[in-house]
C-alpha cells in the first residue's frame, strides 16, 4: 500500500496505490489523519482509481476520513474507484453518506 498526495487551493487528494485490507486499514487511517492535520484542508478527496483491491476495513477509512472533514467543517469525497473497490462501496451504502464522483 503507498499513499500520495496533492495539495492545492485548499483541496487534499489522497491517492490510494496497491491493496487496502484489514492489516493495512490502520496504517492508512493514521496516515490520513496526519495528512488532514498537516494540511487542514477546506475539501479532502480520496483517490481510489489506483486502489486495485479494497475489503470492508476501507469503508473504515471512508468514515474516519468523512468525519474528520466534518468536524473541521470541510467536505469529504471519493473519486475515481475502480471496479472492486466501487463493488464494496455499492455493497455497504456509504455513498450515501460519502458522495463518490468519477470522472
Amino acid at each position: 500500500m503507498n499513499i500520495k498526495t496533492a495539495f492545492s487551493a485548499g483541496r487534499l487528494t489522497i491517492f490510494l496505490v496497491g491493496e487496502l485490507d484489514h492489516h493495512q486499514a490502520k496504517f492508512v487511517i493514521n496516515n490520513v489523519d496526519e495528512l488532514i492535520d498537516e494540511y487542514l484542508p477546506r475539501e479532502c478527496v480520496l483517490d481510489l482509481s489506483e486502489l486495485g483491491f479494497m475489503d470492508s476495513s476501507g469503508i473504515a477509512v471512508i468514515i474516519r476520513m468523512s468525519r474528520r472533514m466534518n468536524n473541521l467543517g470541510g467536505r469529504a469525497w471519493i473519486e475515481n474507484p475502480s471496479r472492486q473497490p466501487q463493488r464494496v462501496i455499492d455493497a455497504s451504502g456509504i455513498d450515501r453518506l460519502v458522495p463518490v464522483s468519477v470522472r
